[in-house]
């Protein structure tokens, strides 16, 4: 019996999607919600599992074909393939055993579908050919059977001839009509092998590698770095008089070296450093860290792509340091196995992973990922650089200086510092995406009439409840309560009462609407994203704090859905979790007011005491700051708007809404 598994709806706005990558080949075999394929479409890029267990029989969509929402896509079935040849024995050992534990079927829009990879990772770049890394003296037989893996795809770029193989720039989005060359990774007269990656491209969608389609020589260079080119341009010529032909006629011979090699693969990087490894990795998201628990964002977003590209850059003078024990642990099987695999061999590492560790030195072998299926991500990589580097720094202090804790209490407050400055007198090009933040910030300022309106209020008796019901409500509901929800469930109530607030225009045209999705800004390493509280004003402060938190936690791990950032009709951002007093926070078009909350500080304020005199009490203060679209809404309507926020925080009656 067979089953055909289509494309599915990937969000309300989305009607087609573009087949990336296939993760399988014809007369595999499958288990259910095992990744089959990529799909990239203008809203995401994602896996789509298998609906049951079987063959893959038959493909009916290619790689880089855009199809619609409910095409077919491939036939599975019981049986044996439906004439598909078998010639992918490297690339069915990396993927078909890709865990896929937990990840739903693809109609269900379960989160878990989402690529955990950062949107550089995002290549169509298959895992085998990425291991050419190694030794030269190992690249012929390794490239060989490379080639014969991607021959049906190359095929189809390729002339075969001696004149070379012309690499075109791909449509990486059904929206993107053109792409910028970030960098070149390798130069004219490079030897290159099937699918190795050749250039890194930035467009307003993704940030992605594009792989070589052949083996040979990188004989010309048609588009230089920085250079903004369209779809379907010629970027590089591979190959010529040295083509590939050579590298297919021996790969049969070669077929049999490489499954040798795959046990000293699995055998090398069997170590245990990934606990030490690993506990670094929540340096890069401290926000989890504050009162405000995952849900405590903030508006302005990280500028990790300019972290990312300088420590790319940097890391090669930091090699030699090898004083540090999880250096030596992470470069000597390396340098002694020949190869930077994964500990665990169904786990898919992107081209560009496996080049930022090695040129880190670090061995994918020490690590756990945290990607899907415990996917090796790139945050993973140079979290482990970064911990790298820190032993190398920490022993140096001792040696210098008798009092030892002051010294590696000066060394830990520096780090942040350290990770910065290696921006210092240097001219970055802006990247796409920061390219693509700043036009949408400065359209909405164009479009809109914005100015902000700024109260303060006294929330003690909240901060008060709060100590009292924060530990039951940690063991009853599983999360922090922090002053978030709070916040959140009173303006919720008074956009209730205020719908001018609760709006969006549309040309000359205003919708109040007739229910409360609230976004959330949430600061991930990608950039800003706003995922929305659909139907807030039908929760409570317990359900607002799972719904905020589940939100920030699927958003920062890049498990968020098209649906999840759609819809949105006001928007709260937390720009106190970084110890901000109160911001000017910019309207998410085409909504028409955006409320910041900023940081709970104890201050002296003159309060009324029982007598009705005047007295200097000590008090948990807080400024919320309300930005808004003076073209439907007035000032007195945004000070209405903030009066009932005020009146219902301070006061404090939450009693019921947690429950006691």
């Amino acid at each position: 019996m067979s089953e055909r598994v289509t494309m599915p709806a990937l969000g309300e706005s989305v009607t087609e999607g573009t087949v990336t990558r296939w993760l399988k080949n014809v007369g595999d075999e499958v288990a259910v919600d095992e990744p089959l394929l990529e799909v990239s479409t203008d809203k995401v890029d994602t896996e789509i599992p298998s609906p049951v267990a079987g063959t893959l029989q038959e493909i009916l969509a290619e790689e880089d074909e855009t199809v619609a929402v409910g095409a077919d896509l491939a036939v599975i079935g019981d049986g044996p393939a439906a004439g598909g040849d078998d010639d992918a024995p490297a690339e069915q050992s990396d993927d078909s055993d890709t865990p896929a534990a937990g990840s739903p079927p693809a109609d269900a829009g379960s989160p878990s579908e989402q690529s955990d990879s950062a949107p550089a990772e995002q290549s169509p770049a298959d895992s085998a050919p990425a291991d050419s890394a190694p030794a030269e003296s190992e690249s012929a037989p390794s490239e060989a059977p490379a080639q014969s893996e991607s021959a049906p795809a190359a095929s189809s770029s390729s002339g075969g001839g001696g004149g070379g193989t012309t690499v075109t720039m791909p449509a990486l989005g059904e929206s993107v009509t053109e792409g910028t060359i970030t960098r070149w990774l390798k130069a004219e007269g490079d030897e290159v092998a099937v699918d190795e990656p050749l250039l890194e491209v930035s467009t307003d969608k993704v940030d992605t590698e594009i792989p070589s389609p052949v083996a040979g020589t990188l004989s010309k260079i048609l588009v230089q770095e920085d250079e903004t080119v369209p779809v379907g341009a010629d970027l590089a010529v591979v190959g010529g008089d040295a083509g590939g032909s050579a590298q297919q006629e021996e790969a049969p011979q070669q077929d049999a070296p490489k499954q040798e090699d795959a046990p000293k693969q699995e055998e090398a990087p069997q170590q245990e450093a990934a606990p030490q490894q690993e506990a670094p990795k929540a340096e890069p998201s401290p926000e989890t860290g504050k009162e405000g628990g995952p849900e405590a964002t903030q508006e302005e977003p990280k500028k990790e792509e300019a972290k990312e590209e300088s420590a790319t850059q940097q890391v090669a003078p930091d090699e030699p340091a090898p004083s540090a024990e999880s250096v030596a642990k992470a470069t000597a099987p390396a340098s002694s196995g020949g190869s930077n695999e994964p500990a665990d061999a169904s786990a898919y590492v992107t081209p560009l992973v496996r080049k930022i560790a090695n040129e880190n030195g670090i061995d994918l072998g020490s690590l756990k990922g945290t990607g899907v299926g415990g996917r090796i991500r790139k945050q993973d990589v140079l979290a482990a650089a970064e911990a790298a580097k820190a032993p190398a720094q920490a022993p140096a202090a001792p040696q210098e200086s008798t009092p030892a804790p002051a010294a590696s209490s000066a060394s830990s407050s520096s780090k942040p510092a350290s990770a910065d400055t290696s921006l210092r007198g240097t001219t970055q090009p802006m990247t796409r995406l920061r390219k693509v933040i700043a036009k949408r910030m400065v359209e909405s300022l164009q479009t809109s009439a914005q100015l902000t309106t700024v109260v303060e209020v006294d929330v003690t008796k909240i901060a008060r409840l709060r100590d009292r019901a924060k530990a039951d409500f940690a063991r009853r509901e599983g999360s922090k309560l922090s002053f978030l929800p709070f916040f959140t469930l009173a303006a919720i109530e008074a956009l209730k009462v205020h719908p001018t607030v609760n709006a969006s225009i549309d040309g000359d045209n205003v919708t109040y609407h007739g229910s409360e999705n609230v976004g959330m800004a949430v600061d991930t390493e990608k950039g800003l994203l706003v995922p929305v509280v659909k139907n807030a004003g039908d929760l409570n402060i317990a359900g607002l704090s799972r719904g905020i938190a589940e939100l920030a936690e699927r958003t920062r791990t890049n498990k968020i859905t098209p649906d999840d950032l759609a819809g949105g009709t006001f928007t709260i951002t937390n720009t106190g979790s970084r110890g901000a007093l109160f911001d000017t926070p910019i309207i998410n078009q085409p909504q028409v007011a955006i409320l910041g909350t900023g940081a709970v500080v104890k201050r002296p304020v003159v309060v009324k005491d029982s007598d009705g005199g005047e007295t200097i009490a000590i008090r948990s203060m807080v400024y919320l700051a309300l930005s808004y679209d003076h073209r439907i809404v007035d000032g007195a309507d945004a000070a209405r708007f903030l009066g009932t926020v005020k009146e219902r925080l301070e006061e404090g009656a939450f009693e019921a809404d947690l429950g006691l």
